[in-house]
Parts: C-alpha cells; structure tokens; sequence
C-alpha cells in the first residue's frame, strides 16, 4: 500500500519505532488496572480509542497509523475510522470530507476543486463523492494533515476502506464516526446503506454522529448487543444540522440522548474547562456523574500529546489522563487519543499506583534546579516539589555573591531568572567573555541580602515555541543559601544524597578572591556530610581542576560534566577522566543523537564505553515540553526517560 519512493524510508523507520515500542512496552503491563474497580459506568478500565491509528505520529487513517496504534495499545484498543463515501458507495476511512485536509490530492492536476453545500455553509475542496474508490487508489495518498507534527515520517500510503483497516490490523474493535449525512444524501449516497452493508461482513463496535437524527434512523437497523451508538457533541456554540440545535443546549437533556444512543462523546473541556485567559484548569463539571446516572457512556475526546495544555498537568500527558480517569470522583468510560500508548499506560499502569509504588529499576532521579518545569529554579518550593514527587539526587548549582555566601541558583548571571535588570542594580551589568556570551548582572557583584530580596521567575526554555511554564509561583518563593539548602535536605530521608554543581571557579578565584571550593567543602564539613552514614554527596563540574581538588581532600563522589556532544570516546580520554572523576555526565544527544529532521539516528556508544571503565553514566537535561524530544518518543516524556533506561 506504499509508493516504491517512500518505501525504504518507512521501512526503516517503522523498523525504529517498533524497536522502540518494545522497549516501553512494559508501560502497558496490565499489571495493575484488571484487578481494580473503575469509577466507569461498567467498573470495567476506560477504553482507548485510536483516532485513525496512531495518528499523532503515521498520517491520519493510513495503514501504518492503524497497525502501529494496534501494537502499541492495550489489547482491547478500539480503532477509530472518519468514514467517507465514494461515488460508487464505497466507505474510505479520510479524517476530513475535504479530502485535501489529509491527502495530496490537491498536488494532482487531474483531480479538481469543487464548490458544495456541507451543513449549509458553501464550501470549497476535492471531496471523496466525485471519484470512485479506484479513482482515489490511482494517484491520492494519504499525507500527515497536521502540519505541527513529522509531515516526512511517510507518503505514499494508500487510503483504506473500512474492511481494509478490519483486515490489516484484525482489532478487537471498530468505531465509525459518520458525518455529512445530508451531505452525501445530496449527491445520492446513503451512509444509512452503507452501514447496514458494512455491518454484514464486519463487526462495528461502535458508531458516531454529530447528527442526533441519523442515529434515531438507525437505531432499528442495528444489533445493540454487537454495536453501540454514541451521540459525539461539538462545539458548545455549534450547531446540530440534522435537528438545528446548539450542542450547548443538547447537553441540558442527556435523558433524551439516552432514547437513541448508549453513551456521548464530548470534547474533554466539557469535563475539565480551562480558562482560556489563564490556562488554569476550572473546577470539573458534573458532566461525567450526570450521563452515568441515566446510563449513558462519556467518551473524552481531544487527547493529543503534541498540543499545549493546562498549566496544571506540567507538560505531562500522562498527567492529563489521569485527572479523567481517576481523580477520586469519576472515571471517563474511554479516551480518544492520536497517541494511543500514552493513553493505555495511563489506564494500565500509571492509574491506581498510589504514591508509594516501588521503583523498578535502580537508575537515579536527579533534579534540575529542584522542580524547575513547577517553580522558578533553586527556590524552596521547587525543592520541596521535587522531593513530594519522588526524586533520589537533590541539586544545588553553588553561586558564590559578593560577600562570600555560597547560595544555590541555576546561573551566575542573575538576569536569568530574576527580575535585577529592572532593579535599583542595573547599572552592574557588563560583559565577561569568560564565563558566557553576551552581557549579564553576575552574583558575585551583590551582596547576599540585595540577592534574597530579588523576585524570582520561571524558566521558560521553549518561549521560542510559545510553551510557557506555570507563571502562578513567579511569587512567594525563596533562595536557599547552601547551608539552608544541606539543612534541607537532611529533614528528608527518602532522599539518596545531593549533588553540588560548580563552575567558574577558577575566574572567582582569580578575579573576585572568592574560593567557591573552600565555600563548599567547609559548609559541606559544617552540615556533616563528610562524616560516614550521612547521605551521598556528588560534585560536579566540567571543569576537572575542580575535581581534582575535591579528590585531595575528600572521598565524595565526583562527576565531569561533558557539555559537548560525545558519540564515542577514544580510551586515552576515558582513562584520562578516570583519574579524577568517578562518573560523567553527558546530554541525551549523546546517547540517543538526533538528525536535522528530529529523528533519533540510533544509539551511541558512549555508555557502554564509559561503563567499560567503570564510569556511572547520568544523562540530563529531561523535559516535559514535547518540542524537547524526538519525533521518535511520540511526544510523550515518559516514553523517552523509559527508553534511555
């Protein structure tokens, strides 16, 4: 079903991705969910519903989509079909009625535009009722309609009709979302034909309409033992053509929906709104609660791991899942995803994990700046936010200020994160080609008590793609001295240790007579953590006189931090390292490299061969944006850390 062209392409990276899915695979371990009651309407698991396959990573409804959402799912994984009629009845699964939303039709100068009424609003594209199904098999493909994601993953894929997707990817279910029925009606095509048709070779799991009326002609025509119908809302100001009412208003009357379909399907702000101004979540509805108690089904729909969401859930898909599927008060009967693994290892093994689930395997959490993606970096409340959610290696990036206090902040130039370019110390700003491009207002240059009065603010890495962090914890959030922060860490005893980042230390020592490795080691000795039986200690720096330093005189573990991009390592390098550093730390890059197009090109040696001379490996920096990760890792933070270990 591929052109030759694209063949090899996708063959190899289908080979990849399959790679990849098993090893994140035991994400999805039915380990836990089976044994649990749900908060569903049955007490069975939410269902995962796959939006044309695996449609956030293969084009919409094509071939891959479909085998790629089947293996990656729970075996129960329902498929989603946007059914389209053909000129001579056939129903192709094309997400959109303009077929040029999802395929290069428009590329073709043998197929042309038209002009029709849909729904009433004249309407201009290629649409499915002006060819045959062999017209469209000769030279239209299917192509990724979402210009955001990987428009190079795959072309070439052949559109499908419903019995295709049924016999190339066997699922346990089918789900067919019909719309347009006047539409088609028009030009004497009957989705009401076609489903009775279909449903004589093919067992329909479940079938969709916007369009109250077509379901009510159905009804009778249907085996509800076999197939459910489900009344799908748009949007609350939309109107339903086929009885000329808002979805708003529809809502109001769930008992009337019930008298013709099992269950609904609502855009997940029905049940979770955020404030389109703020981005906060808003209190839940009371949607879910009130369609089960007259015995209707809720489908969520929307979930899409590559689109911005509340502030709320961090970035965190995952996250987002679980507020629909346990959040204590009800449970969504299932999910509509374009990423069906995300969805199923929510329901089969991040729901119901409580928080003292056990780790594993032995690979170490380290923080970045505390709870960084949470709070502004270093401050108490990412601190305290990074030991509530489960980290093992506490970290505190030693800055040195003017009067010789050691304090944990991510930068030396304090423009980074606070607000002192527009305070009374402005003026300081200046330019030092040795420790970073560009100018900046360095902590050495204020004193301790003009640094812990500055507002601090979040990072914010991806602002170039318009992702933001929670700005609600700008305020009310304190740096920590080293001393306060070593106290700290002592309260807790879930933590494993702390590391201690160092660097520019020679310039300090050297141009501002601040000994930030004197600093250190004496509040590290002070708090007693050079005694035996207290927590791990690492220091880390890319600068190896440091280590060196902190070799002669104590026995804490030592860390080279290698900012460059490292694929392989010669063995003089290594045993050069091994003189002076117990481990390294290296960028995800050079683990798992990335070509120009986002794509992981394969794994490096780099690990192996640090480990070969006996050399821990830890790999940062971790991000929940999606803009941060490869294509290869489908959006998804949790698929990426899980394939690394």
């Amino acid at each position: 079903m591929w052109k030759p062209r694209s063949l090899l392409r996708s063959l190899f990276l289908l080979h990849f991705l399959l790679l990849l899915l098993y090893s994140v695979l035991p994400l999805v371990s039915a380990q836990v969910s089976n044994a649990t009651t749900w908060n569903t309407l049955s007490g069975n698991p939410p269902l995962v519903i796959a939006r044309g396959g695996f449609s956030g990573i293969f084009p919409d409804s094509s071939e891959k989509a479909y085998i790629f959402g089947v293996t990656a799912s729970l075996k129960n994984v329902i498929v989603w079909c946007d059914v389209q009629l053909t000129k001579d009845s056939q129903g192709i699964c094309v997400p959109n009625v303009k077929l040029e939303n999802a395929t290069d039709i428009a590329q073709n100068n043998k197929y042309k535009s038209k002009s029709y009424q849909v729904n009433g609003v004249q309407t201009d594209g290629y649409f499915s009722v002006d060819y045959t199904l062999k017209d469209l098999r000769s030279n239209v493909f299917l192509v990724q309609g979402d210009h955001s994601r990987a428009t190079t993953i795959g072309k070439g894929f052949e559109i499908l009709t419903v019995k295709d997707v049924v016999n190339t990817t066997s699922p346990q279910g089918l789900w067919l979302n019909i719309q347009h029925d006047a539409f088609y009606t028009q030009h004497n095509l009957s989705m009401k034909n076609f489903i009775r048709s279909v449903s004589t070779t093919v067992n329909v799991s479940y079938i969709s309409s916007p369009e109250a009326s077509f379901l009510r002609s159905i009804k009778t025509d249907i085996n509800p033992k076999i197939t459910k119908l489900v009344f799908r809302f748009l949007g609350k100001e939309e109107v339903d053509p086929s009885i000329k009412q808002t979805y708003g208003s529809l809502l109001q009357n769930l008992t009337s929906i019930k008298t013709f379909a099992s269950g609904i399907l609502v855009p997940k702000d029905y049940i979770w709104p955020v404030d389109p101004t703020s981005h906060y979540l808003q209190p839940h509805t009371s949607l879910v609660s009130d369609a089960h108690k007259v015995g209707l089904e809720v489908f969520a729909s929307t979930f899409q791991n590559d689109i911005p969401i509340s502030y709320n859930y961090s970035y965190d898909p995952v996250s987002e899942h679980l507020s629909f599927i346990e959040n204590g008060n009800f449970s969504v009967d299932g999910v509509l995803s374009d990423f069906p693994l995300t969805s199923s290892a929510a329901i089969d093994c991040f729901a119901h994990m409580g928080l003292n689930a056990p780790k594993k395997v032995n690979t170490l959490v380290i923080s970045k700046y505390g709870a960084s993606g949470d709070y502004p970096p270093c401050t108490d409340l990412a601190y305290k936010k990074a030991i509530l959610d489960g980290v093992d290696i506490l970290d505190c990036p030693v800055q040195m200020s003017k009067d010789g206090i050691p304090f944990c902040f991510n930068s030396i130039d304090l423009i980074k994160s606070t607000n002192v370019a527009k305070s009374s110390v402005s003026n300081l700003s200046k330019s030092i080609p040795e420790i970073q491009a560009g100018d900046g207002i360095f902590a050495f240059d204020l004193a301790w008590n003009d640094i812990k009065r500055l507002s601090l603010s979040m990072l914010n890495p991806f602002s170039d793609y318009n992702l933001y962090r929670n700005p609600k914890f700008n305020e009310k959030v304190s740096l920590l001295t080293l001393s306060e922060f070593l106290n700290f860490t002592q309260g807790h005893t879930s933590l494993l240790g702390v590391v201690i980042i160092i660097e520019s230390a020679p310039y300090l020592a050297r141009e501002q007579n601040l000994s930030v490795i004197d600093a250190v080691s004496d509040t590290l000795s002070k708090a007693g953590y050079d005694k035996p039986g207290t927590p791990n200690v690492m220091i880390q720096s890319s600068d190896s006189s440091v280590l060196l330093k902190f070799k002669e005189k104590t026995k804490y573990e030592l860390v080279y931090s290698i900012p460059e991009i490292v694929s392989d390592v010669v063995d003089s390098a290594l045993s050069d390292i091994k003189t002076f550093a117990h481990s390294v730390v290296v960028a995800r890059d050079s683990v798992y490299p990335k070509n120009a197009l986002f794509f992981v090109t394969g794994s490096t040696k780099t690990v192996s061969k640090f480990n070969s001379y006996n050399l821990s490996v830890y790999v940062q920096t971790f991000n929940n944006e999606y803009v941060s990760q490869a294509w290869d890792f489908f959006s998804d933070a949790t698929v990426q850390i899980n394939t690394f270990v």
